[in-house]
């Protein structure tokens, strides 16, 4: 009987863990590039494929009575740590289990949860973390229907919320955070770039203000929407955060072929948002997380590429007449810029290749350049292949009350574009193009 073998039969790993040569060769350890390719699978366990195959099975077959009372005390919560071995697809199997072992690499991560999209990933983490009488404290802006499950859905039972802009000093979060701690803070949120505007967290900030003001055992949680620039630009559980999430559908898919969402973090508090996906069943199916797996391969290529055309892209825009202001990482600097140039310096690794592109003009000028563009595509998200541009303000945030939107700087002149890996002197002709019509 093969070791294989007899650790299925005794219910003590799931069938796919990796082998130690895994992680290193020798004594040195394999970068996150490189683990990509294999990590989490052994092609000895499903005949030789080089590649995982895709699962496709509602549910698993337990060698025995006694491991199936096992994997479920797991899967209920009777014993931490999820199940010891594959249930039912609404709890694990072998594609998402890869998947998120591979998420968690790029971050030295202790675990990883995936989902069926971005928001579902955002949900599951704050169902798990609040109840009714509780307290979110968040920066802003967010992304739209983040916002929206904050405000208006968790609102209507009871969960209260407090924010601070993106932008905001040591002083500034203190503030906030007082205030919120005369009630029970479960959970502080951040986004960062924030959606649309690009505007950094200071995590550091963040986690000390928490440290300071939440001096008891029950601190609330930081967790952060790190999906413009992570995992390759930046790396927040570096600066303090206890939960990175992401969309998927963005970057680490990378292909606008799929939706899907991350967390990864801590394993116990992992551990606790995975209860309430085994409740809710917000996993992603087996064929979007081998769709994921192809696409975590050439993550680092595609981003880097990306982040490079992006750099020549925003270095044109900064000196045309018709643009305003070009919003953009790579141009933080002091004056006004210094507080968020401070933050770039200690919290990332790189630009991006999203950036917020502000006309003179308003919403004519705004519409009669993205209807200009022929590389460009006219379409929301990022993270792609292939260069996207959207109008905000009407677009995603177009729900966001325009009290709001006037107070975090979602005007109408405002442009978002995502660069993608096309030639980047093509895409500077395509933009000089569409200006021409503003």
């Amino acid at each position: 009987m093969t070791d294989e073998t007899e650790a299925e039969l005794s219910g003590a790993a799931p069938r796919r863990r990796p082998k130690p040569s895994a992680e290193k060769i020798g004594n040195r350890k394999l970068k996150p590039s490189t683990m990509m390719m294999g990590y989490g699978y052994d092609p000895t366990l499903s005949e030789g494929s080089l590649k995982p195959p895709i699962f496709l099975t509602s549910t698993f077959v337990f060698p025995n009575a006694a491991a199936g009372k096992r994997h479920f005390e797991g899967v209920t919560g009777k014993r931490p740590g999820g199940a010891e071995g594959l249930v039912y697809s609404r709890f694990n199997g072998p594609n998402q289990e890869i998947l998120e072992d591979r998420l968690a690499v790029w971050e030295e991560a202790e675990d990883a949860l995936a989902f069926s999209s971005g928001m579902s990933a955002i949900a599951t983490l704050f169902l798990s973390m609040v109840k009714p009488g509780d307290t979110i404290v968040h920066s802003g802006p967010l992304y739209a229907a983040t916002e929206t499950l904050i405000a208006r859905i968790l609102g209507r039972f009871g969960v209260h919320w407090l924010d601070f802009p993106a932008g905001a000093t040591r002083a500034e979060i203190d503030a906030v955070m007082s205030k919120a701690a005369t009630g029970n803070v479960a959970l502080i949120y951040l986004e960062s770039p924030a959606n649309p505007t690009n505007a950094l967290v200071d995590v550091e900030a963040v986690r000390a203000s928490r440290d300071a003001i939440f001096t008891g055992a029950n601190k609330p949680p930081i967790a952060i929407d790190n999906t413009f620039l992570g995992p390759i630009w930046a790396q927040p559980l570096k600066q303090g955060a206890e939960l990175v999430v992401y969309s998927l559908t963005k970057y680490a898919g990378g292909h606008s072929d799929l939706v899907a969402g991350s967390v990864v973090g801590g394993k116990d508090h992992i551990n606790t948002i995975r209860m309430m996906r085994n409740t809710i069943g917000t996993i992603c199916d087996p064929n979007t997380a081998w769709m994921l797996l192809r696409s975590l391969e050439t993550l680092e290529l595609r981003m880097s590429r990306a982040g490079e055309n992006a750099a020549k892209v925003c270095e044109f825009l900064k000196g045309h007449p018709k643009v305003e202001k070009v919003g953009y990482l790579g141009f933080l600097e002091g004056g006004d810029d210094a507080r968020q140039a401070d933050i770039y310096r200690r919290h990332c690794i790189g630009a991006g290749s999203t950036f917020s592109l502000y006309l003179k003009g308003g919403e004519t000028e705004a519409f009669a350049f993205l209807d200009s563009l022929k590389i460009a595509k006219l379409a929301v998200s990022l993270g792609g292949t292939e260069t996207l541009a959207s109008h905000p303000a009407g677009m995603t945030h177009l729900s966001v009350p325009q009290a709001r939107k006037d107070a975090l700087g979602i005007s109408d002149n405002l442009v978002r574009i995502s660069i993608g890996v096309e030639d980047a002197d093509d895409l500077i002709a395509d933009f000089e193009e569409a200006l021409k019509a503003v």
